[in-house]
């Protein structure tokens, strides 16, 4: 007999709709099907262009500091037990001191919450928000994590579009439409994953309005902040804090290239106090008590990493993404079926256009993806996990001649397919 001769059935049977819902809005889902297509036994390495973790390429090694300040952590002895007050206390404080130097203000150890990483600063403030009944607007494409996130806590998703021809700019008066008396927040990435735009002051003014105006605060995620090389600087969204309430989102996974290392934080960038009064750092505080924070020996090197990193390390790593941006974008202006609407000026990302009329035998993007991950062992996203079907994301934070490569093996792709006269 089945389950051992049990006639009752399981309780535990029925999986969680919300989770799996929330499931479906993930990048590593789409790359395990883009990787199983490879051909394991092909001559050829493998290039992946695919995801945002340069940390294996020797060019984009972290600042021997950051190193040396871990390794002095771990080797001192004091930071082998849980976190406490005493430990973080330092770590909070060089945090809020290094956003302070891009604000008008000055922010407080109390202003910063550390996280284990981007992903669990992500998954805080989605917590602290989500409910049924809210709504949140989400930019289209964006990062899926953000979107996961909020559906798994019942929220009502609403995607409000970027402006290609304008350098991805948000479409704000599609803003004002989608919000209603339920619109809790709207989520900004800059500088942006996965469309590489970087926001300039006047158009984050516009966006700090229009937030003010329909009351609602603004969840800026700057995991990439500081990383342009375009002409126009990086701003960060707590410049308008005065206008309206801001939540920052960082981390040190992208700046020093250590997404492995696992800390980042959650700044609540409120001069006014506005979050303080309506209970929204009492929610953050109760969350983050709950949950477990990054590794003690990350918390005691911290002060040590910011405030040591010597500026030709930064210099360096922005000088070799203008280079890698630029080498992609003069690659992909030389292949007819794939079209860049804007040139990078930030993040490792460019998002690029597909245009699938030109082939016989590819029916979109994800079928792209998987024939050329199995015929030239290049994996590159499919825009259908970002929300943008026949579009493709490229991530350009590699070493230049592996790049080339890459992006060349994707010409020849292209050009193969394009002469085909196979029906998809």
């Amino acid at each position: 007999m089945e389950d051992g001769g049990r006639s009752t059935p399981w309780r535990f049977a029925a999986p969680n709709p919300t989770l799996a819902a929330a499931g479906e809005r993930s990048i590593q889902k789409a790359l395990l099907q883009v990787h199983a297509c490879l051909d394991e036994r092909g001559p050829r390495p493998v290039i992946p262009l695919s995801h945002g973790d340069p940390s294996s390429s020797p060019s984009f090694r972290t600042a021997p500091e950051a190193e040396e300040a871990l390794v002095a952590a771990v080797r001192s002895g004091e930071y082998n037990g849980y976190p406490t007050p005493a430990t973080g206390l330092p770590a909070r404080r060089a945090v809020a001191e290094y956003l302070s130097r891009d604000l008008p203000y000055m922010i407080s150890h109390d202003d910063i919450f550390l996280t284990c990483g981007g992903s669990q600063a992500i998954e805080t403030v989605m917590s602290v928000f989500g409910q049924a009944g809210v709504n949140i607007l989400l930019p289209m494409p964006g990062y899926p994590k953000h979107e996961a996130h909020a559906v798994f806590h019942k929220m009502e998703v609403r995607h409000y579009d970027f402006l290609p021809e304008r350098g991805w700019e948000v479409d704000l008066e599609a803003v004002e439409a989608l919000a209603d008396g339920n619109t809790v927040a709207i989520v900004i990435t800059n500088p942006n994953n996965p469309c590489g735009s970087v926001y300039t002051y006047e158009h984050l003014a516009k966006i700090a309005d229009i937030a003010s105006k329909l009351g609602i605060l603004v969840i800026a995620d700057e995991v990439y902040g500081h990383l342009v090389y375009g002409t126009t600087p990086f701003v960060p969204m707590g410049v308008f804090g005065e206008t309206v309430p801001v939540i920052t989102l960082g981390a040190i996974s992208k700046r020093w290239a250590v997404p492995g290392w696992r800390l980042g934080w959650i700044a609540t960038c409120d001069p006014k106090g506005i979050l303080r009064k309506t209970k929204v750092v009492d929610s953050l505080r109760s969350f983050v008590s709950i949950i477990s924070g990054p590794a003690t020996f990350i918390q005691g090197a911290i002060p040590h990493i910011i405030k040591n990193t010597n500026d030709e390390f930064y210099d360096n790593i922005v000088k070799l993404l203008k280079e890698t941006a630029e080498i992609c974008y003069d690659a992909i202006k030389e292949i007819k079926c794939i079209t860049c609407p804007h040139k990078p000026e930030g993040s490792f990302f460019m998002m690029v256009k597909l245009d699938v009329s030109q082939f016989s035998d590819i029916c979109d993007d994800v079928d792209f993806c998987s024939k050329l991950a199995k015929e030239e062992s290049v994996i590159l996203l499919p825009g259908k996990s970002l929300g943008m079907e026949n579009w493709l994301r490229i991530t350009f934070a590699s070493e230049p001649p592996t790049l080339k490569q890459g992006l060349e093996r994707v010409k020849s792709f292209c050009r193969r397919h394009q002469s085909q006269a196979n029906l998809c």
